[in-house]
């Protein structure tokens, strides 16, 4: 069970990882202007979008479904720490497609937002993790 659950902490990182960096790379890509660095970024948000973060938010949700399911589900989903834990992790589910969506319009340069705009973006995974982290290690409801 420590193996699941280190593996689960892992690929959380991994995911975290992707979800930080992916937005601070819109940031750049934002405020280029030669075809070069377009055409860069557009390679390196692909590898992290694709190669990292899915990876790494699949492996987490399916470590994580597995502990809760070895544990005892029912326990687990009569808790409110954990449902509103799950409800947060919907969130951020959505949080990460509508980063592929981003990903996509600058794939086909049709990106409508300021790197100001990316700037405020990029924050958002933190307030997910804080609270996610939170509730994990504290259980407070």
């Amino acid at each position: 069970m420590l193996l699941l659950k280190s593996l689960h902490l892992i690929f959380m990182v991994t995911w975290f990882a992707g979800l930080f960096y992916l937005p601070r790379l819109f940031v750049y890509h934002a405020l280029s202007d030669d075809a070069i660095s377009i055409d860069r970024f557009k390679i390196m948000e692909r590898k992290l979008y694709f190669g990292i973060m899915t990876p790494g938010a699949v492996l987490t949700l399916v470590c994580g479904l597995w502990l809760a399911v070895a544990n005892g589900w029912d326990g687990y989903a009569a808790q409110t720490w954990f449902q509103v834990k799950l409800a947060l992790l919907l969130l951020l589910l959505g949080y990460h497609l509508y980063c592929g969506k981003l990903l996509q319009d600058f794939k086909h340069d049709r990106n409508r937002h300021t790197h100001v705009w990316y700037r405020w973006y990029n924050e958002i995974p933190v307030l997910f993790l804080v609270a996610i982290m939170l509730l994990a290690v504290y259980k407070p409801l």
